[in-house]
Formats: structure tokens, C-alpha cells, sequence
């Protein structure tokens, strides 16, 4: 999202985050968290690191501060940012969601307006069906349980949305903590759909069961058409952050 800009790869030192060119060695043996003032901290060999912007890498729940720690314990000689989205996710609520959080939530709101769900298949007609079939349950969850509405439109002609369910997404986006609407805020584009991403934020999909739903046509296609190996690939690393996502909404809830 452009409020929320990923994080530099090349970035950690001894005491912390710093901007770095060079691969950082690993320099810690003991990893674990500790309960302070503020939340729960992660500790290597004693010391907290900080994020990029400086700041302490101090979480809301224990579950979150283990999750993020369980990734500098798995670090081999060098340390790769790559292996460490959970630590990202906590930098970027930090240092960056944190203050920008309206803009966030618009972001958010905005993907209600061309919501995932609400655009079935013009044809064939078993896509369209399956399409009806799987996200109709949802819609209707966000009316009953959200308060926001989406009309569903048949093809890919945009329909506007009432403003009030926008209005609605918005306002319960900026209900969240700093943690929280981070993972609401990568997810939602990653699904195409606010309304999939509330629903997993609340515990109601999974990880992959969301993004199964977020992608029924594309599978559509795979079935017509075989997969080749490098949109396979694709779809795994999608996956996973789904999942990532999921693990790190349940931490933040315990």
C-alpha cells in the first residue's frame, strides 16, 4: 500500500535496524521475549533490537513478541530479511502505520468500493455459480455482523458502492491497534477484498481459506488450462503470506 512502503531488505546492525549494504552476520546466541513496560519485548542475548526508524521492537502480546523472536532463532549465519515477515510487520506498525493511520484506513475502505466479492462472472455459468455460491455467504456477513453493505454486479463494468459501507469499512479499520490494521492493510490488497480480510482479521478464514476464495477465478482457469511452474510458484509465495498473516492476527488475539 503506499502509505506503508515495504521495509528496506538491507537494513539491521549489532544494536539494531541500520541501513547496511553488507549481509549482517548473526551475533546473538540467546533469543527470547520479555514483558515490560509497553508490551512484550523481543530480546537478543539480553539487548532489544529496534526497527529501522530506531524505535524498540516491543509488541502487544507475548504470542506476537515469540512469533517474531521464533524468526531471529531460525537465523543462520547471516541474517535474511526475507525469512522475517513477521519482524516486518511489526517495524512497519511501528515506525510507519502508526502515523499514518487515517490514510491507511482509507486504502482499506477504497478496496470495499471494488470489492473481490462483489464481481461475479458474466460466464461460463459454473464460474458465475461458484462465484454466487462461495461469496454470497460473505457479503451477507458483512451486512449482518459489519454494517456494510456491497451490492454485487455481474462482469467487471465497476458499480459504485454506498458510501456508507465504505464509510463503514473505514471506521471499523481505524478501530484496530497499530498491529492490527497493519495486517488488515497488507492483506486486503493481497485478497482483493476488504470484506475476505475482515473476516479472517476476525478469526471467521483462515489464511488459506481466504485466499482460496480470492482466487476462484484463477483457479477456474488452472482447471481449464494446467498451471505452469512459475505461476505455481507465485500462487505458493501468495499463500504464505496469507497464512503469515492469519498466524500473526491469532498472536495479536491471544
Amino acid at each position: 500500500m503506499s502509505q506503508i512502503p515495504p521495509l528496506d531488505p538491507n537494513v539491521a546492525a549489532r544494536k539494531g535496524f541500520r541501513e547496511s549494504e553488507e549481509r549482517l552476520k548473526r551475533f546473538w546466541t540467546a533469543v527470547d521475549v520479555v514483558e515490560g513496560k509497553g508490551g512484550w519485548s523481543v530480546t537478543l542475548d539480553g539487548r532489544t533490537p529496534k526497527t529501522p526508524a530506531h524505535a524498540q521492537l516491543v509488541l502487544p502480546t507475548e504470542a506476537a513478541a515469540r512469533l517474531v523472536a521464533d524468526e531471529w532463532a531460525a537465523q543462520g549465519e547471516f541474517l535474511d530479511p526475507a525469512t522475517m515477515p513477521a519482524t516486518r510487520l511489526a517495524s512497519t506498525a511501528i515506525d510507519r502505520v502508526s502515523q499514518v493511520r487515517e490514510p491507511v484506513a482509507d486504502e482499506i475502505a477504497a478496496f470495499a468500493g471494488s470489492d473481490l466479492v462483489c464481481y461475479l462472472a458474466e460466464h461460463p455459468a459454473s464460474l458465475a455459480e461458484e462465484q454466487a455460491r462461495e461469496w454470497t455467504p460473505w457479503r451477507d456477513w458483512a451486512a449482518l455482523e459489519l454494517g456494510v453493505v456491497l451490492q454485487p454486479v455481474e462482469g467487471v463494468i465497476h458499480r459504485p458502492q454506498d458510501p456508507a459501507a465504505i464509510a463503514r469499512v473505514r471506521e471499523l479499520s481505524l478501530r484496530l491497534d497499530d498491529f492490527a490494521l497493519t495486517g488488515l492493510a497488507m492483506v486486503t490488497p493481497l485478497l482483493g477484498s476488504a470484506v475476505l480480510a475482515m473476516a479472517l482479521q476476525r478469526g471467521l478464514l483462515s489464511g488459506e481459506a481466504a485466499f482460496e476464495l480470492s482466487r476462484l477465478d484463477e483457479a477456474f482457469q488452472e482447471r481449464q488450462w494446467g498451471v505452469d511452474a512459475e505461476a505455481a510458484e507465485r500462487t505458493a509465495a501468495r499463500r504464505a503470506e496469507a497464512v503469515l498473516i492469519d498466524r500473526w492476527f491469532r498472536a495479536l488475539q491471544v
